[in-house]
């Protein structure tokens, strides 16, 4: 049989076919094998892709610039502006503006925190530092010192500002800033100042000519601070212009506390001094008021300092002739009004407390009395005088803002 297909017509080129075919499945399984083989180990060549790509990309990223401005370099800057700083390629993470003798300098940051721009301006004659930090999309973090020093201005003027830092004060203590300069544009400077309490409170801004002609003004919420409320009082007033070129130096954050309620009432007919501590009456003193012709001022006074010896003499008040004095020492006083009005001791007065008015305006008691009121009551307290026949206390005599309803108060903005 063997025999017969080998001689079989065309028998030999069917098997040589065969052959062939089936050496072409063999190099085509092969052929794909090897593709796989090199499709499993073209991994290695894939991630060595990648990697490249990525070494490109990062060769490619810059680290981040941080532009700070105004610079004029090397020349001083125009006071009155304001400071940026930008963070070319990435984030900025820190900034701080600071100079000599004076506080937190505000700023803010963009919502792509790419830009920080302070909310204060640049006072005149003045070096500040800036520092900035910012991270690049590299995650490298980069810092930038510089320098900005600002022109002199032709003139200035500052604030003399009341309560001081780290105080606590009685519950009618206005904020209130006096100025060395007169204030043409009131509401640019009104702008410059902010009081935030916690807990918050309704609050408002007044102007008024303090007692030698100034420019003062104050701040007060529409009733008595609450007891522990915390106050900050901002000013930034560096770089404001008050008018004609008249700037502003000052960049101050102050803090404060008010203390325990202390509130006293003196009734005039009665002849009586009543203090009560967080609404309960302590004591009720027998005193001696102003006598007709030197009557005490109506209406609410705040405590403005308390001194134990002072040397009174009518000729520093105004009172001369007939009725013109001069005590000498007297002991336990506590300040009222800057016109002269204190409550203190006054023992050439003994037999007469609680019965006669008899003093030029201030409200006196025994020493006894005089010393235990001058170690109750503190900076800020209110003592309201009732039933006198006075007019009452003026705005600007001391404190008597308290006095001003609180619609006329808010008319005294600037800003209203």
């Amino acid at each position: 049989m063997r025999r017969e297909l080998a001689e079989r017509p065309g028998a030999g080129r069917r098997v040589a076919h065969r052959r062939l075919v089936r050496a072409a499945a063999l190099v085509a399984a092969a052929a794909m094998a090897l593709a796989a083989c090199s499709g499993s180990g073209g991994s290695t060549s894939g991630t060595a892709a990648v990697g490249d790509a990525k070494n490109a990309a990062e060769a490619k990223a810059e680290p981040v610039k941080i532009v700070i401005a105004p610079t004029a370099e090397g020349a001083a800057v125009t006071p009155g502006s304001k400071v940026t700083v930008r963070a070319e390629g990435g984030l900025l993470s820190e900034v701080k503006v600071s100079a000599a003798d004076t506080d937190a300098f505000a700023g803010a940051l963009s919502k792509d925190k790419g830009t920080w721009t302070s909310s204060a301006l640049l006072a005149p004659g003045t070096e500040y530092t800036v520092f900035a930090r910012a991270q690049g999309t590299d995650g490298k973090e980069v810092t930038k010192r510089s320098t900005i020093t600002t022109a002199a201005a032709r003139d200035t003027f500052v604030g003399e500002y009341s309560p001081n830092k780290g105080t606590t004060v009685g519950v009618a203590m206005p904020v209130s800033i006096t100025f060395n300069k007169p204030i043409q544009d009131k509401a640019a400077v009104e702008r410059g100042l902010t009081v935030t309490a916690s807990p918050e409170v309704e609050g408002a801004w007044s102007w008024m000519k303090d007692r030698g002609g100034k420019d003062r003004i104050d701040y007060r919420p529409q009733e008595y601070w609450k007891p522990g409320t915390k106050v900050t009082l901002r000013m930034s007033l560096s770089g404001v212009d008050a008018g004609g070129g008249v700037l502003g130096t000052q960049q101050r954050v102050v803090n404060f506390t008010i203390g325990t309620s202390v509130v006293s009432t003196v009734d005039v007919e009665q002849k009586t001094m009543t203090v009560a501590e967080n609404g309960k009456v302590l004591r009720t003193l027998p005193v001696s008021n102003g006598k007709k012709g030197f009557d005490t001022w109506s209406g609410t006074m705040v405590v403005l300092s308390k001194v134990p010896t002072l040397h009174m003499d009518s000729r520093t008040v105004g009172i001369f002739g007939p009725e013109a004095y001069d005590i000498g020492e007297v002991k336990w006083n506590v300040q009222l009004t800057p016109s002269g009005t204190y409550a203190h001791a006054a023992p050439w007065n003994e037999g007469l407390f609680g019965k006669v008015n008899s003093s030029h305006g201030c409200v006196g008691a025994s020493t006894a009395d005089a010393k235990w009121f001058y170690g109750r009551v503190g900076l800020g307290d209110p003592v309201t005088v009732v039933n006198s026949a006075e007019d009452t206390v003026a705005v600007n005599n001391g404190y008597g803002d308290w006095n001003v309803d609180w619609k006329t108060w808010k008319a005294g903005s600037a800003l209203r």
